[in-house]
């Protein structure tokens, strides 16, 4: 398996990855435009050409930043790939200076082993709820768990 940073020309094939949850509803749906504009953000993890899964780092202070995006491919499940993206994107943010980092997930399990914490969502700073879960389709009535974890 590669990790890597995408390119430009990934981003149909990172939309035709995450479509099936977006259409479930477990990912906010992003445009070509917007995940150009963060492309930098993103990791991703490749077995050849074919791009099995990616995460995305966002930046919202010089302290804070979401782990957001994660989606593995249902063949390459409980493989690891989920846990090593998210920990290359918690290194990416750890070398800009980030020490608190948050995420909105049906997985609790899952990001507990990785030293998140649950918090309340009433901690989560506004300007994501009105950038973000305001797009949601289950907006206001999230069933997402809030994790956070400082380093």
């Amino acid at each position: 398996m590669k990790y890597e940073k995408p390119t430009l020309s990934d981003i149909p094939q990172m939309l035709a990855l995450v479509e099936p949850e977006v259409q479930k509803g477990n990912i906010l749906p992003r445009s070509q435009d917007e995940i150009a504009n963060t492309i930098r953000s993103y990791v991703i993890a490749r077995d050849e050409e074919k791009i099995v899964g990616f995460c995305a780092l966002y930046i919202y202070t010089q302290k804070l930043a979401e782990v957001r995006s994660l989606i593995v491919s249902e063949e390459y499940q409980n493989q690891g790939i989920g846990k090593e993206l998210v920990l290359r994107v918690l290194q990416e943010g750890e070398m800009l200076g980030i020490c608190e980092f948050l995420v909105l997930t049906y997985r609790e399990a899952f990001f507990k082993k990785l030293g998140f914490e649950v918090i309340e969502k009433t901690e989560i700073p506004n300007h994501k709820i009105w950038t973000d879960c305001i797009k949601c389709k289950h907006f206001p009535q999230c069933n997402e768990i809030a994790l956070f974890k400082r380093l």
